[in-house]
């Protein structure tokens, strides 16, 4: 883009940024949870009114997805946004605070939404050659909605695949409020979970010989499991491995039957994830074994890592630098433990997904409370800065194919 079009793009998204914050309040008074979101679709669906998309909603998911077409044929590139929010009550004192109990928008897709509404209205006024396909997706909290809305078509709604793919997702802390950043390759993890529960046979506690204790042999099993993370992989392509619950026993005197322990490993390339999975259950395995012991495993599959394109990384960046320079942004040194469904998207498309610190300008990004926390908050001055930055990689990208 000339200069004088990018001034006129800021320009624009600066006067949407009230309609945004009122966007983003409305969402966060009432957020929703998992792939079915009514009232948010709803509220897309309004906001979205008017422009010269093409919009379609989904049926196993209540997602949205809009087509705006160049003013010439062209490339086609994608934009997305997730939807959803947490089960959790929230503990910020705003005004705007949820007024749904027990739900809260802590992870800022609010936010998202509200950004990328701005980017699909910035772009209906501007002049270009190709499509670009706007992914409002429920589910990303656990329920895999990417995928969903991949099997659905949600790649080939323009009539063929992007060439490129953008996610933005907002910080309460870690980075500066306005700030960016993004990594090429690897960016967040994959995660997993492993329900395990050992079985032996129970008895009473002054006589452990005519038992199978399952505890002792479970305790072992958590305690060689952080052995197994430190020495089995290489350590600059680690794991992650957290035994998150641990339940045995009802009375001190009694040896129990079972005992049960769940996990999560995380991973930040295919390889060390299959290894990862294979070696715990090996592991287990061999322990109960020993003592004399059976295990059942239970096995959920979470999302595979994000792996952002070291080409479109570098665009981003690139991108964010011209707008807005270099201090706001920052290359991230290492990938995040956390899991993300836009990996999805990033296995079909190459693209980058990109961070953004929405820490409140008085409060420490060092020390406030970080995305899922009830009483995380976000600053609603970013919304027309992440609109431009959607917008401006969308223009910039199809500029350079076409």
């Amino acid at each position: 883009m000339s200069s004088s079009s990018a001034s006129s793009l800021r320009a624009a998204a600066d006067d949407l940024q009230d309609d945004l914050v009122r966007l983003r309040r409305e969402l966060h008074r009432e957020p929703e949870l998992g792939l079915e979101l009514p009232r948010t679709q709803e509220k897309v669906l309004a906001a979205l009114d008017g422009l010269p998309l093409e919009t379609t909603t989904g049926t196993a998911l209540s997602s949205v997805t809009a087509v705006l077409r160049g003013s010439s044929p062209g490339p086609v590139v994608l934009l997305r946004a997730d939807m959803d929010a947490l089960p959790l009550a929230e503990r910020a004192d705003l005004p705007y605070a949820s007024a749904v109990e027990g739900r809260m928008h802590a992870c800022g897709h609010d936010l998202h939404v509200a950004m990328l509404v701005g980017a699909a209205r910035l772009l209906a006024g501007t002049d270009f050659a190709g499509s670009v396909i706007f992914m409002f997706q429920p589910g990303e909290e656990g329920d895999g909605g990417a995928r969903t809305m991949i099997e659905a078509g949600v790649l080939d709604a323009a009539g063929e695949r992007p060439v490129a793919a953008y996610g933005l997702h907002v910080f309460s802390s870690i980075l500066p409020g306005g700030v960016f950043s993004t990594r090429r390759g690897p960016i967040l993890a994959a995660a997993d979970q492993l329900d395990i529960t050992v079985t032996g046979a129970g008895g009473h506690g002054s006589k452990p010989h005519l038992a199978k204790d399952p505890i002792p042999a479970t305790c072992e099993m958590v305690t060689a499991l952080q052995t197994f993370a430190t020495r089995a992989f290489d350590a600059f392509d680690p794991v992650v491995i957290t035994v998150g619950c641990f339940n045995a026993g009802t009375a001190a005197n009694v040896i129990p039957d079972e005992a049960f322990f769940g996990l999560t490993i995380r991973s930040f390339s295919p390889g060390a994830r299959a290894r990862a999975t294979a070696g715990v259950r090996d592991l287990v395995n061999g322990i109960a074994a020993g003592h004399g012991l059976t295990v059942a495993i239970d096995q959920s599959n979470g999302y595979p890592v994000t792996v952002n394109d070291a080409a479109e990384a570098e665009f981003a960046a690139s991108a964010v630098q011209d707008l807005y320079g270099p201090d706001r942004f920052v290359w991230a040194r290492d990938p995040m433990p956390a899991a993300e469904d836009f990996s999805y998207v990033l296995e079909e498309v190459p693209g980058a997904f990109v961070f953004l610190g929405a820490c409140p300008p008085d409060r420490d990004p060092g020390t406030v409370p970080f995305n899922h926390a009830a009483t995380a908050t976000f600053d609603d001055a970013v919304l027309a800065d992440g609109s431009l930055l959607l917008a401006e990689l969308a223009l910039r990208r199809l500029a350079a194919v076409t």
